[in-house]
């Protein structure tokens, strides 16, 4: 009598249930799934946002149309390494810290729409 419980114990799984390995792969699939796309869509191109704005940032130079971060816009007059000189009416200028830039436009700047 104490030989059959035994043998169920010894008895292998059905072939058609996953162990426990593949069962927690199949488990966490979809998390990972998520996880991927959720990369692809939300993290990546705000990295590549970011990399391309402190591109922008580094490359500021004199002439060139800034937008702040308390959005005002002006003109640069003078760069430094870490400080532009702004100028935001004629006699107005401001030194303002490079990291709160928002926005560097190009000297000649976009054409009208209208034109």
């Amino acid at each position: 009598m104490s030989s059959q419980p035994m043998l169920m114990m010894m008895q292998a799984a059905p072939a058609g249930q996953p162990n426990g390995t593949t069962a927690a792969l199949i488990q966490f699939a979809p998390l990972l799934l998520i996880f991927v796309i959720f990369w692809f869509v939300v993290m990546r191109p705000q990295q590549q946002r970011v990399k391309q704005h402190q591109q922008r940032i580094a490359a500021v130079k004199k002439g060139d149309e800034v937008v702040t971060g308390g959005g005002h816009i002006g003109k640069v007059t003078k760069v430094n390494d870490h400080e532009v000189e702004v100028e935001f009416a004629a006699g107005h200028r401001h030194r303002v810290v490079k990291s709160m830039l928002s926005e560097v436009r190009p000297a000649g700047g976009a054409k009208p729409a209208n034109d």
